[in-house]
């Protein structure tokens, strides 16, 4: 705990340098990382990482500097040649994308190191620290580093704002923003810059091997929570920057663990959190509803059979258990299953040692039976399918079917008497 508010003091320089260049660097990463994985493009983004290297080592030989903005702005340089040789062998070569995207990485990548290398044996005096960048090492941030960080985090927030609407319609349909008569080009330059700008400040704090999971992985933490896109990069802001901040504390707690690791590690937790227990989307929360929608099927084909029976025997309105097994082919833990869901739900109630419909029940059957006619007469009629061929498509289909859908198809087939197989159609009661 009192290396916890010793550091939240922010009282040390180098403290502060880190943790806000962390968080800087976290949050604009995620927020322009959102585009790329909307759109398909992480594997493009882990290509630039490897392709900055180069781009570093040849403003470093030029200039013999270490100033952030003059190595960011190699970097730039060398990142969009690399996005545009990428674009550019995809579009007119044969090779696919994911072959381009390797061929750009492993050929940037090797120069890159080729350079480094030529410039370590230089003798050069300022040299030192050129290679963090390959894993990347948020302790060596300096005051200049994180001016420039923030100063580029600051125009990378306002380009997305000023570009927000545009940027959205190109990342989920670009078809329907070029024939809107949006400037498609300009704004794929823009958006493809502010990528290579993020990606470019990072790489100093996870270095160019783990720049990709600092681009994408806060948006895919994002992406379950949430169908809004400004909340989405809401959250994969925060997530980037808190996951800054946990990796610059636990730096700072035990200085032999290096920060861009920890920072991918907390965003590792935070996606596996997101990925099991998201309240919608969550692999738990997708279980539960598919146990539900199971036990939802099972009841409704229980509610099912007792339509059947009673249609079949309209003297009588109680059955027995044998009778139902016999009518369904339930297993007998699908039944009890089944059995206990209707009588929670009031549909069904017990009559000696036989069951019986209660009138919620029985218009409930009524419904499930009305749409499962009612598809198959769609399938004769409208897809023109035989009537032997369609009873097992009808058996998927009427659990989902939705009560703006069975209008639909009232209306299509004008209110039908009677199924393909002549049986009646129940319709409720007025």
């Amino acid at each position: 705990m009192d290396k916890l508010l010793e550091f939240l003091s922010f009282q040390d320089p180098n403290v502060r340098v880190v943790a806000f260049g962390t968080i800087f660097l976290g949050m604009s990463a995620a927020t322009v990382g959102t585009f790329a994985f909307l759109r398909k493009r992480s594997l493009v983004g882990d290509a630039v990482a490897h392709a900055i290297l180069p781009g570093i080592a040849i403003a470093f030989m030029l200039f013999q500097t270490k100033n952030p903005f003059v190595l960011m702005s190699g970097a730039l340089v060398s990142g969009w040649l690399a996005m545009l040789l990428i674009e550019h062998l995809s579009k007119s070569t044969k090779l696919k994308p994911d072959t381009s995207i390797g061929l750009v990485l492993s050929v940037f990548f090797g120069v890159g190191i080729l350079l480094l290398t030529s410039i370590q044996h230089s003798g050069a005096g300022n040299q030192a620290g050129l290679d963090q960048f390959l894993f990347g090492k948020a302790a060596a941030m300096t005051q200049n580093d994180l001016l420039a960080y923030g100063i580029v985090a600051l125009i990378l927030l306002i380009t997305v704002a000023l570009f927000f609407k545009e940027f959205k319609l190109l990342s989920f349909n670009p078809a329907f923003a070029e024939a809107s008569g949006l400037p498609v080009k300009r704004l794929q330059f823009i958006l493809s810059t502010i990528t290579v700008l993020a990606i470019s400040i990072g790489i100093q704090s996870v270095g160019v091997v783990l720049m990709a999971a600092l681009l994408i992985t806060p948006a895919a933490t994002a992406r379950p929570w949430t169908e809004n896109l400004l909340m989405m990069m809401v959250l994969a802001g925060l997530a980037g920057g808190f996951s800054g901040l946990v990796g610059s504390f636990i730096s700072f707690t035990a200085p032999n663990m290096p920060t861009g690791p920890w920072i991918v590690m907390c965003l590792s937790f935070l996606a596996l959190f997101s990925l099991f227990l998201a309240p919608k989307k969550g692999i738990l929360a997708r279980i539960q509803q598919q146990r539900q929608n199971r036990k939802k099927i099972l009841s409704e084909n229980l509610l099912k059979a007792f339509y059947h029976l009673r249609e079949n025997n309209p003297e009588t309105d109680t059955f027995s258990n044998l009778q139902l097994l016999r009518k369904r082919h339930f297993s007998q833990s699908e039944y009890q299953t089944a059995l206990s869901r209707l009588r929670r739900n009031f549909y069904i109630m017990p009559k000696g040692e036989k069951w019986q419909l209660s009138e919620k029940g029985y218009e409930e059957a009524k419904r499930v039976v009305r749409l499962h006619r009612l598809w198959e007469m769609y399938l004769t009629e409208r897809m023109r399918l035989k009537a032997d061929h369609i009873h097992p498509n009808a058996e998927t289909i009427e659990h989902i079917i939705t009560p703006e859908i069975e209008a639909q198809l009232l209306r299509e087939l004008d209110y039908p008497e009677t199924d393909p197989h002549q049986s009646p159609i129940p319709y409720p009661r007025n």
